[in-house]
């Protein structure tokens, strides 16, 4: 690819990363920095609407997304010269703008949240220059808005970036969130009454509170998570990528860079999470940047209380009313993994008043390191999976299956004799499928579950360095011994796989639940 050329034929000069900078002033002043546009879909927006809100995970660009409204709002010309703004906005308007960011620090109770709250609501009086009487933080932001409409003669513009941040970072302490929760509803709700006063809202965060629980009937609040023109609002799209970062490629696998990072979707373009791909660039290596910024022990957790099988991560089924189901005492696994970014859209089907989705690992770099976290809680030590893993890995290069079974059987020894009474996932042989799925997975190899040929589904088919793997599992206190390579053979499993002109290897690996460890594991190889 010759991404990195100018029409001249010289190469295009790098940049500086803007790597946490999350204010558009400092980007634009400098001129130095590289700037994906977004502000053309910011324009759309304010022409179709005027109340909005927008879920997506953590650093996918949300708090520079809002800044961006407020210098176009506060009329900074100067800013977007050369961008699609530039010439679709009217320049000589100025609105006042109000705004509110939950996203700094850690509120750990309802008195730390009001504190911050005022702190806030007194930061925006200074700065259009208001005093307000009112008390209440939900009296005091009517006020606000009312005033600055008849200060400036405009109305008011509210931005508010990441509304649910001080119910999400106590999450896990029910009561704590729930005070959050009815703390930010005292603001939130007030928008309804001031909407005489306001023209534009727009809010970010993680997940999508219901209405009702928090926005107590804001009804012109219009949900562009799932709107597909509004997709690539925040991130950077493969286009992206081969334009404006061109002068970062050279010396990438251009086809790696898509599998680690590429992938999040929200019915529209596929993106790039920003924080990976600029931290890629300076460092030239690939790594979990994004997910290593914040492991979901929660969600780790409650996967393994729920008994979620995990290989049906790949292909979660969910409806989007369910995705959109998210509260403080109803968490489904499925909508906290969509709304945190750990799954993403693969697929949608539309029928008469329902949108059913299903769901995916966005990229190598979330299937690989969830996965290696399920592993650390499946074993009980955190010491544990690291080392195998990487010796699987070895394993697989060097197509030694017999060392294989050795390696399994360590593993499961290692695990505690109670971790297996609480993680009985799916029954035994979902547990130990789990564990199982979840080491190949941990390395990012490709893998069929459950694939289907004319004669029945495969458990597991693992395709990696021009061999192919085919696994069957089974239980011998509810199976005959043998009866797991005995069903890859006589079901023809292999037959799928023979026209790749690859070496197939049936693996029948058979678990005991009273040894609680593998006592079969029979391989037949089939030369192409």
């Amino acid at each position: 690819m010759t991404a990195n050329l100018s029409i001249s034929g010289a190469p295009l000069a790098r940049r500086k990363l803007p790597i946490g900078i999350q204010t558009f002033r400092k980007i634009r002043e400098a001129d130095d920095y590289y700037y994906v546009d977004k502000t053309g879909l910011a324009i759309d927006l304010i022409e179709q609407g005027s109340c909005y809100f927008l879920s997506r995970p953590r650093r996918f660009g949300k708090s520079l997304l809002i800044d961006t409204f407020r210098e176009l709002f506060e009329g900074s010309q100067e800013l977007f010269t050369g961008l699609a703004a530039e010439t679709r906005w009217d320049w000589r308007k100025k609105y006042p703008v109000i705004r509110v960011s939950l996203s700094d620090g850690v509120l750990q109770n309802r008195a730390e949240l009001d504190q911050r709250i005022a702190e806030i609501l007194i930061d925006n009086q200074r700065q259009l220059g208001i005093t307000c009487t009112h008390k209440s933080a939900g009296g005091q932001l009517i006020e606000l808005i009312a005033q600055a409409h008849q200060k400036f003669g405009q109305r008011a513009v509210v931005l508010i970036d990441e509304y649910d941040k001080p119910i999400l970072d106590n999450i896990t302490n029910s009561p704590v969130a729930l005070e959050m929760r009815e703390g930010l509803k005292n603001l939130y709700s007030v928008l309804k009454g001031a909407d005489e006063h306001l023209k534009f809202v727009f809010l970010t965060g993680v997940s999508k509170f219901s209405k009702v629980s928090l926005f107590s009937g804001l009804n012109n609040l219009k949900d562009i998570t799932l709107d597909a023109r509004y997709s690539a609002l925040c991130g950077y799209t493969d286009a992206d990528v081969d334009t404006v970062f061109a002068p970062e490629l050279p010396g990438l696998d251009r086809e790696e860079v898509r599998r680690w990072y590429n992938g999040y979707n929200w019915l529209g373009t596929s993106v790039y999470n920003p924080f990976d791909l600029l931290l890629l660039f300076d460092s030239r290596n690939f790594h979990p940047y994004w997910f290593e910024t914040g492991t979901p022990t929660f969600l780790v957790k409650l996967l393994g209380a729920c008994q979620f099988f995990t290989p049906d991560l790949t292909r979660v089924v969910a409806t989007d009313t369910l995705l959109s189901t998210f509260d403080v005492d109803n968490i489904p696994v499925e909508a906290l993994m969509f709304q945190a970014g750990y799954l993403t859209i693969a697929s949608a089907w539309r029928i008469p008043g329902r949108l059913e989705l299903t769901l995916k690992y966005p990229n190598l770099e979330v299937q690989a390191s969830l996965n290696d976290s399920l592993l650390q809680s499946f074993s009980g030590n955190p010491a544990v999976p690291g080392p195998q893993v990487s010796q699987l890995y070895r394993l697989l290069l060097a197509n030694n299956l017999s060392a294989l079974q050795a390696l399994f059987h360590a593993f499961y020894a290692s695990i505690p004799h109670d971790w297996y009474r609480k993680n009985e996932l799916s029954g035994f042989e979902g547990y130990y499928a789990s564990i199982f799925y979840s080491y190949f997975a941990a390395l990012g190899l490709d893998i069929r579950l459950e694939d289907t040929t004319n004669k029945g589904r495969i458990d597991m088919a693992v395709l990696f360095n021009g061999h192919v793997y085919l696994f069957e599992f089974k239980v011998v206190e509810l199976t005959p011994e043998g009866r797991a390579l005995q069903q890859i053979q006589t079901q023809g499993y292999a037959d799928k796989y023979k026209a790749r002109g690859e070496p197939i290897h049936l693996v029948g690996v058979e678990f005991s639940k009273i040894s609680r460890n593998i006592v079969g594991f029979e391989v037949l190889t089939l030369e192409p």
